[in-house]
């Protein structure tokens, strides 16, 4: 399995996220019981960071896609970067 540590950038639209997160929190909730989350929460300055367990590259553009924030167009960027824990609770994932 690939860490991925993805950030998210959100737009203004605050009304659209608000009404959102509920939908994207019970989706990050199943991803973390299908054991594809490891971590997520929000970052100061309208981002968010989400540590996602996957097999490649492909299988995390396809679990982004299905985030309901993505649908609703809140998303300003969305950042990716492959992390291998060294030290730590998923040391034994990379």
């Amino acid at each position: 399995m690939t860490v991925y540590a993805v950030q998210y950038t959100y737009t203004d639209d605050t009304a659209t996220l608000d009404a959102v997160r509920p939908e994207h929190r019970a989706y990050l909730r199943a991803c973390l019981e299908a054991g594809t989350l490891l971590a997520s929460g929000p970052l100061a300055g309208g981002r968010a960071l989400l540590l996602l367990s996957v097999a490649d590259r492909a299988a995390l553009d396809t679990l982004l896609a299905g985030d309901p924030f993505r649908g609703a167009g809140v998303l300003a960027s969305v950042d990716v970067a492959e992390w291998k824990p060294v030290i730590g609770p998923w040391a034994e994932l990379a």
